[in-house]
This record gives structure tokens, C-alpha cells and sequence, in this order.
């Protein structure tokens, strides 16, 4: 049985027992101390649980705000996303978004630096609140997290000096194509080109790495890495060859929190109409947020 139909079987027997000064009572509420035990016994849990105080259960956004922290996932390797600025302190795109979700639920913000293969383990753990890590969507993902609406554009490509003829998967055949282990761009390419050789890190700038020393031919990334490199102006220029997916990014969260993700999407949705995500699109990308996203 139940521990909890047992506590309160007993309190309703309790409630129906008389004084013992009167026996007569007693002999009289017996059939009714027996019907309330067999009504608690034949109860289904939910509604026990119902009669309890336990039943008020706390979701995502109360405990948050009852810790009064937020734990926010985000890259450190990945700009202009995440990265670690001159001051050694962590700045970028999903930085600020973490720190304007933040601010939107009045609480302080604990930035958690993860890299694409642990970001979602994260969240499924409890380490985190939230994942704002350039995370795409996929239907396989979309079976163990929610997501929000789309606070970042991005897509995904192949990219490589001009002097390598790549125009789609078919062209990789017999070439090497440096890859994030996790990332979005690694699991599609996986798919889309069996016959190439991808060379899988364990993190972005090791991906960035080898792509310019000549360890790889082909880096498969995002657009917006690709322009970070570029802007440097290294020997070895990743110039865009074809897309992989289009894909916008947003905020990961655990399933069954309504509440947690109508304040994140009503936060956001805040953000684009006052210009906030606006001017940190230029801030960081170098260009405004796309009209349709």
C-alpha cells in the first residue's frame, strides 16, 4: 500500500474516533470509520495527492525565483556567440541573451560554460535552467527539450579556400572536412555525405584549429563563424561552398515547463519589438536581426 493512502487513512480514522468516555458513539461511528478507510484505500494517488499540501508543486520558474538565480548554459569557445573577452569574463550573443532573460525575471544570472556534446546533458541533469548555446532544432532533440522562438539566425555550411571546388555533399568525396563533435553541422553531414572523411573535435576552437593549420580541407560551421574567421584574415580563408540547413537558433529548456517558456518567449518576443535583440545582432554579427525571424 502506499505510505501516503496509509497517512491518511489514518488521519481520516482518527477524525471519525469518539472520546473513549463514549462507547456508545464508538460502537455507533464504526461503519462509518470503516466506509471512510475503504473510500481513502480505493482512491487513485492523484486525488490523494490533491488532499495534500504537496500538491502544490513548484515548477521550473518558481524555483528559480525562489533561488533568485538563474543558470544559464553558453559557449565559450564559440564567437561571436561565447567567448572569453580581454578581461577574461565571458561575452558574446548568448551571453547578453542569457543576461536579458535574466533581467526579464528579476533574478542574478549564473553563466555556465559548456561545449556542444554537454549542453543538453546539462539541462537534462538540473546544472542548468536553460541552454542558449546557438542551439538549432532538430526532431530528435525536439523529443527530449522544448524550445523557444527563434532569437538568433544561423545556418550551417561547408566552407574552404577558393581553390577547393566544392559546390554540394557530393563534391566531399575523397576530401576532409573538419567538424564539432555534436554540433548541428556535424550530425547533418554525417548524413548528407557518407563518403567524406569528417574529423571530429571535441570543441569549436579545436575545429577553428585545424581547419587553419591544413589539418582538414573543409570546415563544416556556422556562417557566422566562418565571418569571425574571416575577419581576422588568415592565410587559410573559409569561403562559403553550400548550406547545409538554415537554421535559427533558441533557448533549450526541460520538457512540461509551460511556465518557464511562455516568460522566456514573452521575454524575447519583448527584446525584438523594443530593439534589444536588434542592436545586439549588430553588436555582435555586424548586421540587423533578420525581418523574419
Amino acid at each position: 500500500m502506499n505510505h501516503l493512502a496509509v497517512r491518511l487513512a489514518s488521519a481520516f480514522a482518527s477524525a471519525f474516533t469518539p472520546s473513549l468516555a463514549a462507547p456508545h458513539a464508538a460502537r455507533a461511528f464504526r461503519p462509518l470509520r470503516r466506509a471512510a478507510l475503504a473510500a481513502v484505500l480505493a482512491a487513485p494517488l492523484t486525488t490523494l495527492l490533491a488532499l495534500t499540501p504537496q500538491a502544490a508543486h513548484a515548477d521550473a520558474l518558481d524555483n528559480i525565483a525562489k533561488a533568485g538565480v538563474l543558470k544559464v548554459a553558453v559557449p565559450e569557445d564559440y564567437p561571436p556567440f561565447g567567448s572569453v573577452g580581454p578581461d577574461m569574463q565571458p561575452q558574446g550573443y548568448d551571453v547578453d541573451t542569457a543576461a536579458l532573460l535574466a533581467k526579464a525575471m528579476n533574478v542574478k544570472l549564473e553563466l555556465v560554460p559548456v561545449n556542444s556534446a554537454n549542453r543538453i546533458p546539462y539541462l537534462q541533469t538540473g546544472k542548468v535552467d536553460l541552454v542558449i548555446s546557438s542551439l538549432g532544432k532538430t526532431p530528435d532533440r525536439e523529443k527530449v527539450i522544448d524550445f523557444s522562438t527563434a532569437y538568433a539566425p544561423y545556418y550551417q555550411g561547408v566552407f574552404g579556400p577558393a581553390d577547393i571546388k566544392v559546390t554540394g555533399p557530393a563534391d566531399l568525396t575523397g576530401k576532409t572536412v573538419g567538424a564539432t563533435r555534436g554540433a548541428l553541422e556535424e550530425i547533418a553531414l554525417s548524413q548528407m555525405a557518407p563518403n567524406a572523411t569528417i574529423k571530429r573535435f571535441e570543441d569549436n576552437n579545436a575545429t577553428i584549429a585545424a581547419f587553419l593549420s591544413g589539418q582538414v580541407q573543409l570546415i563544416a560551421a556556422g556562417n557566422i563563424v566562418a565571418a569571425s574567421i574571416l575577419a581576422k584574415n588568415p592565410p587559410r580563408r573559409p569561403e562559403p561552398k553550400f548550406v547545409i540547413k538554415n537554421s535559427p537558433c533558441f533557448v533549450g529548456l526541460n520538457k512540461n515547463e509551460p511556465r518557464l517558456l511562455a516568460k522566456v518567449n514573452g521575454a524575447l518576443q519583448q527584446a525584438k519589438q523594443d530593439g534589444q535583440l536588434n542592436a545586439m545582432s549588430k553588436k555582435w554579427f555586424g548586421a540587423p536581426l533578420p525581418a523574419d525571424l
